[in-house]
């Protein structure tokens, strides 16, 4: 009788060591396999100008997706930061362009991404109305905005400073991934060692719970969503200095491949579940296999389709094998 109590609790825990495996490496796994068939079905995959390519391409949606992780993680989302990238992008390039220094006019860019974020962070936390109509609702006034104030033309960037942040290189490397490492370093640092990061994850967890904790919900949402927003807004100015222009229709449909980014690295969209290193892993799946395709020559529209039915598969086997039975 022991003997089968004890067999069966060495199977339980065979189980839970291998679903807590397969949380943390399980994505990384199917990076992996996906790079391998890459290299043998599309021609020059793997060639160092390719990769740093691909790296450059994803640093917009992985500098989104670093603001979304934490705003899944409480539980809500943030279906604005497209449209924040194209507001960003329009007003800082406007501001170069009327002789405000390049610095500055890019700091007016991030700038407007934060209050951007407070106040959809504000009327969530205040009015307890729910994200999804809050950020729906601003990603549409938003975009209205960038049109409105660039007239709904490209405004061209002049500045060499500016386009250095998008266009620029350092030891060879492209300016955006150095810009992309040290927001992801600094996002880890803080879900990982700071009160302010055990409160996100408190908050996804458990609201009420976390209300009772004596955490300030209101205040930690407000500042998940201004995060979100502030690195929209960075989004938007590495975009403008990367394209030479600020556009209105910049980030387009961006919101929807950082929100897949973020389930593709295993955070959980109830919130209080994941980590933002493997959202990293999510964005590389998603650029891989975009480069993978253009490589291999395949229609845009199948691309969409490939791309879509890709993302449901791997986040499906990721909640099957992660399931304890």
């Amino acid at each position: 009788m022991n003997a089968n109590v004890q067999t069966r609790s060495q199977s339980g825990n065979l189980k839970r060591a291998s679903s807590i495996l397969w949380n943390r490496l399980g994505m990384v796994f199917v990076l992996f396999i996906l790079c391998l068939l890459l290299t043998f079905t599309a021609p020059n995959f793997l060639e160092a100008e390719n990769i740093l390519n691909v790296l450059k391409q994803v640093s917009i949606i992985a500098i989104l997706a670093a603001g979304m992780t934490i705003v899944i993680l409480t539980g809500g989302i943030d279906l604005s930061v497209g449209s924040t990238v194209a507001l960003s992008g329009v007003i800082s390039v406007m501001a170069s362009s009327s002789g405000i220094n390049p610095f500055l006019s890019m700091i007016l860019g991030i700038v407007v991404g934060y209050l951007v974020g407070f106040i959809n962070g504000f009327f969530i936390a205040k009015t307890k109305l729910p994200p999804f109509i809050v950020t729906l609702g601003s990603m549409t006034y938003v975009r209205g905005l960038a049109y409105v104030i660039s007239g709904g033309y490209p405004i061209v960037l002049a500045s060499e400073h500016f386009k250095f942040i998008g266009g620029g290189k350092i030891l060879g490397i492209p300016t955006p991934i150095y810009i992309t490492l040290v927001v992801y370093l600094i996002m880890a640092f803080i879900l990982k060692y700071t009160m302010f990061g055990r409160h996100i994850y408190a908050i996804g967890g458990n609201e009420e719970a976390a209300h009772l904790a004596g955490i300030k919900v209101e205040k930690s949402l407000i500042n998940v969503y201004s995060i979100s927003g502030l690195l929209a807004g960075l989004g938007g100015v590495v975009l403008a200095g990367r394209v030479y222009s600020g556009q209105p229709t910049a980030g387009n449909m961006y919101e929807l491949d950082a929100i897949a980014a973020v389930i593709l690295g295993g955070t959980s969209f109830t919130g209080g579940k994941g980590r933002i290193q493997s959202t990293i892993v999510g964005v590389l799946i998603m650029g891989i296999i975009t480069n993978g395709l253009t490589l291999m020559n395949v229609d845009y529209y199948w691309q969409l389709i490939v791309k879509g039915t890709v993302i449901i598969i791997a986040v499906l086997l990721d909640r099957l094998r992660g399931k304890e039975f």
